[in-house]
């Protein structure tokens, strides 16, 4: 057995992380679609060839990601065994996007390649991409009010788009059949591809510098460490069962909420999430396949225990029973377009909420939780061509124990951004009127939530349809431990002057806009910390000076009284609030809580 030093396994480790990072570069640098070359929607990883765990993922590929792709991969390899897959031979990439063989909607297209040493398969490569449409009812594939899976695009199961290294034309052209603005999808195909060719040559590198059986016993030692740093870390929560609910507006189609109910219970060092009681299937498309309810799961305890390595041993101790008979468990042909993109943060805010009773110093108030998707699609006449637009936004972090939450930051299950302005205006044929920090959004507490974005985009030629799938516009993102909700998302569409309100809050589709419409959006702020009566006066005042807050939401929300000028505290009223605080608190918890500390208290690592 190959003995490894800590500097051999340390070199290792980094080296493959560094393999996935260049193919997550490699695929944004080529990609031809805004959501992938400049947002970053896309992931890339290394998976085991034997039952397709994850071994390695790239440091800035979407975190929803790493559980759905091992599922995934683990399905293309079990396919190929009981004869259902082709078998796969040398320079063979494999296309999937079937969400009920280990995905997320249809618009996240999966690549996946097996590496070969000595005739035989080491590793399989895989990567995600969000393609910006893929067919269906509706530009950009978010059917807000589809019944069926068949409505929302076009569904392939593993099949090989490149054999030997070169694409398949029969296959490329069902693809192009099928999928609007095709012409332009070749660049995104080769680019996908592009970054598992890429992953392959570092691997063999690392392979031919270090030999097979060092990489593997190194795989495998990292899977260890992974498994028994996560354990070390839940071990010292106290043992019980923590229980918390989320929910989601609607599924677009029935106007009433879903619920998600979470019990997690720890037991020495292993935590158990069971959803029983949460909503059954719903008719719309925000029901969510297993690969990325479990992928949710771990992508939450991810940001609570952000140290752990990125491998299929840190979920080891991670149990999540299999919801059966719930919106969270979905069968075909059970429509899907919202499950990674919005029903996924639900289930993230769920767990916070129920984790941060344990752990109150290192979980957060719930984040905007929304991933805002926006697609417009239709055809531009000053360049005779059509197009597809689709917009991701950010929202505000919740407040957590040490500081304040982050303003306009990603959703909550990646690290995707939103395009550049100027590169939107460039590619599509539109305008954006306002793009600013949406003011006043962050949830009151002691620590605030994040700010949220609010933006304007009016259309300049032509016609086009415009479709939202979005969330929190009913309820907004949970405040934790007395602090107060984030404002909720809120969406208004201007036709010929007059507003438009979806019926669904957040959720629509089909909405026809000539030149000179516009739509306005405004993402959910985070969810505040802690009582907001103990808010420092200072920061409230800095808040106000900065236009976060008017004076008179100072004195609403914080029970700060400013002068008239808002330059100034009122010292007496100020002090009257606090006495108030010790006597009507917030809420039950925080009448016990000890004030919490400032953010200049904060050691480095939680800033």
């Amino acid at each position: 057995m190959t003995s490894l030093d800590a500097i051999t396994l340390s070199v290792i480790q980094a080296a493959l992380q560094q393999a996935c990072d260049e193919m997550d570069l490699t695929f944004s640098r080529a990609a031809f679609s805004p959501v992938i070359a400049e947002a970053n929607d896309r992931s890339d990883g290394i998976y085991s060839a034997e039952d397709g765990s994850l071994i390695a993922q790239g440091s800035q590929g979407l975190p929803v990601f790493v559980g759905v792709m091992q599922y995934s991969t683990r399905t293309i390899i079990e396919m190929i065994r009981d004869g259902r897959c082709a078998p796969p031979q040398e320079g063979d990439i494999y296309i999937v996007n079937d969400p009920y063989l280990g995905g997320t909607h249809l618009m996240d297209v999966r690549f996946a390649m097996p590496v070969w040493r000595g005739g035989q398969i080491f590793c399989w490569l895989s990567n995600t991409g969000h393609w910006p449409d893929i067919g269906g009812a509706v530009p950009g594939g978010f059917s807000a009010s589809a019944t069926s899976v068949e409505q929302e695009g076009l569904r392939l199961p593993p099949v090989k788009l490149f054999k030997r290294g070169v694409m398949d034309p029969e296959i490329y052209a069902i693809i192009c059949s099928n999928i609007r603005v095709a012409d332009q999808r070749i660049g995104d195909i080769k680019a996908q591809a592009a970054a598992l060719m890429v992953g392959r040559d570092r691997l063999v590198e690392i392979l031919d510098r270090y030999g097979d059986e060092t990489v593997v016993a190194a795989i495998a030692e990292l899977r260890r460490r992974a498994a028994e740093q996560m354990r070390a870390h839940i071990a010292p929560i106290p043992d019980g069962v923590y229980r918390a609910k989320a929910f989601v507006d609607s599924d677009g189609v029935v106007d009433r909420p879903l619920t998600i109910a979470l019990a997690v219970e720890k037991r020495g060092d292993t935590l158990t999430f069971d959803f029983a009681g949460s909503s059954p299937p719903c008719a719309g498309p925000m029901n969510s396949v297993l690969a990325t309810t479990l992928s949710s799961v771990y992508l939450a305890m991810r940001h609570i225990f952000p140290d752990v390595p990125i491998s299929a041993g840190a979920f080891e101790p991670l149990v999540v029973k299999r919801p059966e008979g719930t919106f969270l468990d979905a069968r075909y042909p059970r429509p899907v377009s919202g499950c990674a993109a919005e029903v996924s943060q639900r289930i993230a805010e769920a767990v916070f909420a129920a984790m941060v009773q344990a752990l109150p110093d290192r979980v957060t108030a719930a984040p905007a939780g929304s991933s805002g998707n926006f697609a417009l699609g239709g055809h531009d006449p000053a360049r005779g061509r059509d197009y597809v637009m689709y917009q991701i936004s950010g929202g505000g972090y919740g407040g957590n124990f040490w500081h304040d939450g982050l303003s306009n930051g990603c959703s909550t299950i990646g690290i995707s951004k939103s395009p550049p302005v100027e590169i939107m205006e460039q590619a599509y044929p539109v305008l954006y009127r306002h793009y600013a920090l949406r003011e006043g959004s962050g949830g009151a507490g002691q620590h605030r939530g994040g700010f949220g974005l609010a933006y304007e985009v009016e259309l300049l030629r032509g016609e086009a349809r415009a479709s939202f799938v979005m969330d929190h516009g009913r309820t907004g993102p949970q405040g934790a431990r007395g602090g107060s909700d984030g404002a909720v998302n809120e969406v208004t569409v201007f036709r010929d002057g007059a507003a438009h309100v979806p019926p669904h809050l957040s959720k629509e589709q089909d909405i026809f806009l000539r030149a000179g419409d516009r739509v306005r959006v405004g993402t959910p702020g985070g969810g505040g910390y802690g009582n907001p009566l103990r808010r420092e006066p200072e920061l409230v005042l800095r808040d106000v000076r900065l236009g976060y807050y008017t004076p008179a939401q100072a004195a609403e929300l914080f029970g700060v009284v400013l002068d008239a000028c808002g330059a100034g505290i009122d010292r007496e009223a100020t002090q009257a609030r606090r006495i108030a605080a010790r006597f009507i608190p917030a809420c039950p918890e925080a009448a016990s809580a000890s004030p919490l500390p400032s953010a200049s208290a904060a050691p480095a690592f939680r800033r």
